[in-house]
């Protein structure tokens, strides 16, 4: 005969409503996470399924480019004349200088006022008030891009006209200072992520040694989450990079290598958005746009594999 204090279990007659109950939610609850982990498992397949197929599609269409255009002219070459009379030409060169000066402007205006937003709002904002800014700044991450571009064609071009003294405001600086703030909230959010990560042990050791909150910000909690940030800023870059409607409303559209802020430029994006609907059907000005597709798409692909690999290295120094 079990004593009282022994547990039901052990003597063979559990009690009414504890281990009959117990059961059938443990058994529920189990099947449950089966499910959702079955879920996530074909959601995660579907996505790499479509992410490929996109792949295999641009390259199915990209790689005939070639079998008129040569690679390295194709990749090397200073001109994209489509509609030149005699010889069309194809040259990479052009589109990606303006592709990555747009970005590279748009990184040197997003990069310090976003780090320096997610640090006040990390470290000096509290309550309500770190939760209002934060879901705000997530919200202005989907407003619509035209809107931005419409902004910069009404307000900002006649602005730099007027204020620099040149002929036009659709222009390489206009086109990155748009997509600096394109990119902004996305390094803020990432970037307040990862500075709240860092473990409070971290702030509680400075503030003993007598550092003030904003000298632990810059000096104590930054450098420990420089790997997050760094993932932040090549999310940004992402961001400008891929961006396409603004570009094709504040750039001035010249397909031209710019030896100056104030000199029109095309990026890949909207050089495909310009031209895939003009462009005759299996033409090699058809299957160059194709080409052009998959440089960015590779572009994209590394800056986002980047990022996440930045993103786990920061959760896991903290969690070893």
């Amino acid at each position: 005969m079990p004593t009282s204090c022994e547990p039901a279990e052990v003597s063979g007659t559990p009690l009414p409503g504890v281990a009959g109950t117990g059961q059938p939610r443990r058994r529920s609850r189990r099947l449950t996470d089966k499910s959702a982990g079955a879920l996530f498992l074909v959601s995660s397949l579907l996505s790499a399924v479509v992410l490929l197929g996109i792949l295999l599609f641009l390259l199915h269409y990209g790689v005939r480019t070639f079998s008129e255009v040569p690679v390295t002219r194709f990749l090397f070459g200073t001109t994209w004349n489509p509609d030149a009379y005699g010889e069309p030409a194809f040259g990479l060169i052009p589109l990606l200088v303006g592709s990555f000066l747009t970005t590279l402007i748009a990184l040197v205006i997003a990069v310090p006022l976003g780090i320096a937003s997610a640090i006040l709002i990390s470290e000096r904002l509290k309550g309500w008030v770190r939760i209002t800014t934060k879901t705000l700044v997530e919200l202005f991450a989907g407003f619509p891009s035209v809107v931005l571009g419409f902004f910069g064609l009404v307000v900002l071009a006649p602005f730099i006209a007027h204020l620099f003294h040149v002929p036009s405001g659709l222009n390489l600086l206009n086109a990155g200072v748009l997509l600096g703030f394109m990119s902004l909230p996305t390094i803020i959010s990432v970037s307040d992520d990862a500075l709240r990560v860092v473990p409070h042990s971290y702030r509680e050791a400075a503030y003993a040694l007598g550092a003030t909150p904003w000298t632990t910000a810059f000096q104590i909690v930054l450098p420990a989450a420089r790997s997050g940030i760094l993932a932040a800023v090549m999310l940004g870059f992402g961001r400008a990079v891929g961006e396409t409607m603004v570009v094709l409303m504040v750039a001035g559209n010249a397909a031209i290598i710019p030896h100056s802020l104030f000199d029109p430029i095309r990026t890949i994006t909207s050089t495909i958005a310009i031209e895939l609907g003009e462009s005759a059907f299996g033409s090699a000005h058809y299957y160059s746009l194709f080409a052009l597709g998959c440089v960015l798409f590779i572009i994209a692909l590394g800056t986002n594999l980047v990022a996440e690999s930045l993103i786990k290295r920061e959760r896991r120094s903290f969690t070893l």
